[in-house]
Parts: structure tokens; sequence; C-alpha cells
């Protein structure tokens, strides 16, 4: 099992940014890397960005190419989320999660096995 913790969450203008981080411990070697997905009220946990821990190849969700940078320190265990250019419909609850080894797809979020507790972003007009 892994566990994950997420801060810097807040609230902030739009066209602002913010920064947010999740630590992982435990069974990281389980994992084959991390991904951000976020929930709106009454909407679906959808996938954001998604980096693997050996290449640091990254992923991203159309709506947020070119404002959004995943990226990972593996001497920490950590993972960011940078967004930048930040909208109201970004607004959203953030949560990082691990996924699984081998198999699966890095945008479904039924291939990821542990999850962090999650961290609001709001984003005023």
């Amino acid at each position: 099992q892994v566990q994950l913790v997420e801060s810097g969450g807040g609230l902030v203008q739009a066209g602002g940014s913010l920064r947010l981080s999740c630590a992982a411990s435990g069974r990281t070697f389980s994992t084959s890397g991390m991904g951000w997905f976020r929930q709106a009220p009454g909407m679906e946990r959808e996938f954001v960005a998604a980096i693997t821990w050996s290449s640091g190849t990254t992923y991203y969700a159309d709506s947020v190419k070119g404002r959004f940078t995943i990226s990972r320190d593996n001497a920490k265990n950590t993972v960011y989320l940078q967004m930048n250019s930040l909208k109201p419909e970004d607004t959203a609850v953030y949560y990082c999660a691990a996924r699984r080894l081998y198999g699966g797809s890095w945008y479904n979020r039924y291939d990821y096995t542990d999850w962090g507790q999650g961290t609001q972003v709001t984003v005023s007009s």
C-alpha cells in the first residue's frame, strides 16, 4: 500500500497559478508512477496529468495541455503539479494517485490503486 499526502491547494483568481505537491510513502516500488485527477461537484472524477517514475514520461488531459506541468522528485518520492493560467472551470478537488505497476491506461482512474485525501482548488472569475 502507498500513502499519499497532497498539499498546495487554495483560492486564486483567474489567470493565476498554484503548485500542488503529493508526497508518497510506503510501497512506492510497487507503482509505475503517479497521476493527478480532479472532481468538481456533481461531476465524475477526471484525469488531469500523470508521470512515470522511471523515465519521467508525462501524460496530460487536453483541457490542461500548455497550462499545467507535472514533475517528480524521485529522491523525495514527491510529484508536483504546476498550474498556470488557471480558469474558473479548473475549480475542483484535486487528488493524486499511485498507478499500478503493469498494464492498463495512464488515463483510467481504475488503474490507480491508492489515492490521497484531496486538496481543494478554487479559481474565482
